[in-house]
């Protein structure tokens, strides 16, 4: 009876036996395919295929017209920046000064305008007349001005309207200040202030019998065209005095440091005067209606012009002085830029141990640095620097003896 049974045991137990073990299995995928739409970059369909290839040909034209692209953008880059230089070359002998033309020397007068004021000295006996074209509160044109007084010059001021600029349409020369003597049959058009105390100097300080035309031959401008092919003109001299015999006992020494510190005013000094002016819109705002006041822009412009010379000149100067700053390297506390400039000066003057730089009586430097400061008089930034540091000593002084014309012994001889 057991036996039935024990045959279908046999028949069933191939069931329950264990599997095999397989020695080499296959790995199984189960990361994303990274080669298309099948699971094996090696087992690809013919449409897979052909949109593979269809793509790396889309990449290869895509490299080479990137290729080509910046190719020709060098290519192109190179050959500009030859054909500027090219022309720069070019340009360089005919804008020079060859032809021997004494600029300086105007056929006519320029069209006459009112003065905004005129400043007489009796004592004047150098038979000039000379006009001033100026902004009233520029420091290169105050540092003009400031020469003028302290010498006694007699002379015409024309206020020029910084936006409209009606009054210096007639000359090639466009900055301020921008002097026109006259004298005999001459008329002498000088420009920049350094220039324009350079030259005047000269004439004053010279013994013989010369003119202001021989003097401003030794003042040549040089034309010519920077890298960028933008004109520069340069004036040659500007800082050197130029006369024979000299009527002045000054030693080379004296000459040559009163030289390095008026180059100092020019190149230092007065960048620091509009980041500190213009330092916020506020500063801006009052420095311009200040400027309106001691300029009596109310009496020379109209209330258009005045007030659109005060409220788009400020806006213009608070913009700018954020990259004269950066251009020269000021502190980004601005106030610390000029406080250092002053602090140079008075410390120059304590080593020497005399009131001004020339000694007893101010040179031509003392001339020049106080004529530049003398235009931010009224402005928040200078008195700052007169609590913060010594300057103000020297600068009372300063203005005690322009005010006093003690220089005019000079222009009386």
């Amino acid at each position: 009876m057991l036996r039935p049974v024990l045959r279908c045991s046999r028949l069933l137990a191939p069931l329950y036996r264990e599997a095999p073990v397989l020695q080499h299995p296959r790995p199984l995928h189960l990361a994303s395919p990274a080669w298309g739409k099948g699971a094996d970059h090696k087992y690809k369909s013919e449409e897979e295929r052909e949109e593979l290839a269809k793509e790396e040909s889309r990449r290869r034209k895509r490299r080479l017209l990137v290729a080509g692209l910046a190719g020709g953008a060098v290519v192109g880059g190179g050959w500009a920046m030859w054909a500027k230089e090219k022309k720069a070359r070019q340009s360089w002998e005919g804008l020079g000064n060859d032809s021997g033309e004494q600029e300086y020397l105007l056929r006519e007068a320029p069209p006459a305008f009112p003065p905004a004021r005129s400043i007489v000295n009796p004592e004047d006996k150098t038979g000039l007349k000379i006009t001033l074209f100026q902004y009233q509160t520029c420091p290169f044109c105050c540092k003009a001005r400031v020469f003028l007084d302290y010498f006694g010059f007699t002379y015409d001021v024309i206020e020029v309207n910084s936006v409209m600029r009606t009054q210096v349409k007639w000359s090639k020369y466009k900055k301020v200040p921008i002097l026109v003597v006259s004298y005999g049959d001459k008329i002498i058009q000088v420009n920049d202030s350094s220039v324009i105390v350079s030259a005047l100097y000269s004439l004053l300080a010279d013994s013989t019998d010369t003119s202001l035309e021989e003097v401003m031959k030794c003042y040549p401008t040089l034309k010519y065209r920077d890298p960028e092919g933008k004109e520069v003109s340069e004036i040659q001299n500007k800082y050197f005095l130029m006369f024979n015999d000299t009527k002045v006992n000054r030693t080379k020494e004296d000459i040559v440091e009163e030289r390095r510190w008026r180059k100092w005013v020019d190149d230092t000094l007065v960048h620091t005067l509009s980041p500190n002016v213009y330092r916020s819109p506020g500063e801006a705002l009052a420095a311009f209606q200040w400027f309106s006041v001691v300029g009596s822009w109310e009496s020379h412009f109209s209330w258009w012009e005045r007030n659109l010379v005060i409220y788009v000149g400020a806006l213009a100067m608070f913009l700018l002085s954020k990259r004269l700053k950066k251009r020269h390297n000021l502190k980004d506390d601005v106030r610390e830029s000029l406080y250092d400039d002053c602090n140079m000066w008075t410390k120059a003057l304590q080593k020497k141990g005399t009131p001004f730089m020339g000694g007893s009586k101010p040179n031509l430097a003392d001339l020049a640095a106080f004529g530049v400061l003398n235009a931010i008089e009224g402005c928040e930034a200078f008195q700052d620097a007169r609590t913060k540091t010594d300057i103000s000593v020297w600068f009372d002084q300063m203005k005690l003896s322009v005010g006093a014309r003690q220089g005019a012994d000079l222009i009386a001889a």
